[in-house]
């Protein structure tokens, strides 16, 4: 099996996702070639919560120019998680005072 923190890369904090986690929501990058049981799995063992719904999509690689120089980002995997109601939330900013 393997390690649930080269399942789950980082969260992804925009706009959006922010307005998800209010309904227990959490948008994660994730390896491309994580199935959803395995994202499941990696963010129940990380944060030790309760998943109860896993949705994910690829996001395509887009063209890019700098100049004369074209070329195109990354292709990468998102998965948003549900979390189960009686879950507790994950902090992703702490505050330090």
């Amino acid at each position: 099996m393997k390690d649930p923190r080269d399942i789950i890369k980082r969260p992804v904090i925009t706009e959006e996702s922010s307005e998800l986690m209010a309904n227990k929501r959490y948008v994660f990058e994730v390896d491309l070639k994580a199935t959803k049981t395995e994202i499941k799995s990696a963010v129940e063992q990380i944060f030790k919560v309760k998943v109860v719904k896993v949705n994910t999509m690829r996001v395509p690689a887009k063209p890019k120019r700098y100049g004369r120089y074209e070329g195109y980002t990354s292709e990468w995997k998102k998965a948003i998680v549900q979390l189960s109601p009686d879950s507790k939330e994950l902090e992703f900013f702490e505050a330090s005072v």
